[in-house]
């Protein structure tokens, strides 16, 4: 599978931000889809992850209440919405997947990743 994030950009302390993750092939709704990020000089952190129904989603304690992560499976697409951006959000942000029902937050679960899109909020 192949996955194409995409959406990334400049935006302001308090803006907000919409990415996409198109995922190639007619198993889309077979993957469990998460989006980690990494700051420079940083490890890659998790984000957001999403099940394969989009019926269970989990977020990191630093963007809970300001990220929405949602799929829709129609379009092979995961989208992660960002809203009250600090500049603490800077980073390449990835989105990576993972056959099956269960869904995780350490990154050696996905073995699939896309290319991933840079953000920056300025302060």
């Amino acid at each position: 599978v192949q996955l194409q994030a995409s959406g990334g950009g400049l935006v302001q302390t308090g803006g907000s931000v919409g990415l996409s993750c198109v995922v190639s092939g007619r198993t889309f709704g077979s993957y469990a889809v998460a989006w980690f990020r990494q700051a420079p000089g940083k490890e890659r952190d998790f984000v957001a992850v999403i099940s394969r129904d989009g019926g269970n989603t989990l977020y990191a304690d630093s963007v809970k209440g300001r990220f929405t992560i949602s799929r829709d499976n129609a379009r092979n697409t995961v989208y992660l919405q960002m809203n009250s951006l600090k500049p603490e959000d800077t980073a390449v942000y990835y989105c990576a997947a993972r056959v099956g029902y269960y869904y995780y937050t350490n990154m050696n679960e996905y073995d699939s990743w896309g290319q991933g899109t840079l953000v920056t909020v300025s302060s």
